[in-house]
């Protein structure tokens, strides 16, 4: 067992053992093994302790990272459990898929002075399995019930972790959601060999035992309205993400067989569940033999990358238009995806698609990189004449998120948003322009990390909290 700190002068880095990329594109299991106690005793005791912990600066839930990895180096695994859960709901999952390597990892002293990062995820997935297989972790168990409810739409990464937070408060917890497993995009848009469903399955069967209430398949605006929900809670939290696909513009976009990212991930998710998806079964959906083209460089792209391969796809290559130190997405899952076979067509963007009723060619063109503009990121302009083609019989575009016309879809014509679509909240208080009406996660910041959605739920439902005990006491006074 490890009993000091620090390391890192004697102990180099070392993750859990990755299956071969032969072997891991047969199917869409977790391509990363576990650590053993050993292994991640020995990995944690490299922290270096930092005066200022630069990895939980970067965290976007603030996670106590040195403390939990002093914690599991000396052996206090259970310790190590509940100081993990105290920032974070669902550490199980962003052990799995937070791109560490942009956010702690990246920013651990470590890795700044080219020692070799803490593996911080790894160690963060060991916790709180282990914690699971020791009977450590619990259900919400609130200390008293408050008498008052609240209702959550969406069951996403934000709605699970809002249910969970005001559960634990003693609230009455009701969420509701279209589709029929608990989970949103991290059951639907995430693939099995990133995250395997039963992960996510764990933590719902979880949140019900300790009293949360799912209503699945209950449509906001169908089954009932916003209106409804306000008058049947006391209060209401929207955490219904964002997932219309932006598409492109170009002469040819109207021709079939061009299918936004979300459209694609899901119907290769539903049938890992052993669902019937015609247009997977018809053929439509299933890269099996196609070449395939993706267009976008962030982690949704290389969800649709590494799903294509693993479908069987006779070639699959991946348009981006700036180049590769530049792309948004995790670069541990760009070296995963080549590995898998992958070929990436840095600074390259899509000028047409071409084809007799359906798709058959993309036109790209080269991008070059211009100068910075106030953000700090490089413009891209095409180099002339330097058009080239791709064989394409199935073309993703992977392009980033909008929110879907919420106002319209749950009929509530005075819930305000912003002129990119997401809803105006008060950012302050989280509550949007209807009274007792709150809104947190990406239909709020817009398209972003899973981390950022249970962070902001969280905020936002310690103010809901904050309202409701408001509400409570006025109607004590007004008795």
């Amino acid at each position: 067992m490890a009993e000091k700190m620090m390391q890192f002068v004697t102990i180099g880095q070392n993750y859990p053992d990755k299956r071969t990329a032969e072997e891991r594109k047969q199917d869409f299991n977790e391509i990363y093994a576990r650590f053993t106690i050993e292994k991640a005793q020995e990995q944690a005791s490299r922290c270096e302790q930092c005066g200022i912990p630069y990895c939980s600066v970067a965290c976007p839930v603030s996670n106590n990272i040195p403390d939990w990895l002093r914690l599991v180096a000396a052996g206090r695994l259970e310790d190590a459990y509940h100081v993990s859960q105290e920032t974070n709901s669902l550490p199980e999952i962003c052990g799995r898929i937070c791109p560490q390597d942009r956010l702690c990892e990246g920013l651990c002293v470590l890795e700044q002075s080219e020692h070799d990062a803490v593996t911080i995820g790894s160690i963060e997935k060991f916790i709180t399995d282990n914690a699971f297989e020791q009977g450590w972790v619990k259900g919400p168990q609130p200390l008293r019930e408050l008498g008052q409810s609240v209702g959550i739409i969406g069951a996403g990464p934000a709605g699970i972790a809002a249910a969970d937070r005001l559960r634990r408060k003693g609230y009455e917890v009701h969420v509701y959601d279209r589709h029929d497993r608990v989970g949103g995009l991290l059951v639907y848009g995430i693939p099995g060999f990133k995250l395997e469903k039963d992960v996510v399955a764990r933590r719902h069967k979880l949140l019900e035992e300790g009293g949360v209430q799912f209503h699945l398949n209950f449509e906001i605006g169908r089954d009932a309205s916003l209106k409804d929900l306000r008058e049947k809670h006391d209060a209401v939290m929207i955490c219904v993400g964002v997932y219309a696909g932006r598409k492109l513009d170009v002469p040819g976009s109207d021709l079939e067989n061009i299918f936004p990212a979300m459209y694609f991930l899901t119907a290769s998710n539903r049938k890992s569940f052993g669902d019937k998806v015609e247009e997977f079964d018809d053929g439509t959906l299933n890269a099996e033999g196609k070449n395939v083209v993706v267009i976008g460089g962030g982690d949704t792209a290389m969800d649709c990358v590494r799903t294509s391969i693993r479908q069987g796809a006779k070639s699959v290559k991946c348009l981006y238009r700036r180049d590769r130190t530049n792309m948004p997405g995790s670069q541990n899952e760009v070296r995963n995806a080549e590995g898998e076979g992958v070929d990436f067509e840095w600074l390259s963007a899509p000028k047409s698609f071409k084809g007799l009723g359906k798709v058959q060619k993309v036109e790209a063109v080269s991008m070059h990189l211009g100068v910075a503009d106030g953000s700090g990121r490089q413009s891209v302009k095409e180099i002339e004449g330097s058009e080239f083609e791709l064989d394409a019989d199935m073309v993703i575009e992977a392009l980033g998120f909008e929110p879907e016309d919420v106002p319209t879809l749950f009929g509530e014509p005075d819930l305000a948003v912003t002129r990119w679509g997401t809803l105006d909240v008060n950012k302050k208080t989280w509550m949007t322009s209807i009274d007792g009406v709150f809104a947190a996660g990406d239909i709020e910041r817009g398209a972003s990390l899973v981390v950022n959605c249970i962070n902001d739920a969280r905020e936002a439902s310690d103010q809901v909290h904050k309202y409701l005990r408001a509400q409570a006491r006025a109607g004590v006074a007004a008795e």
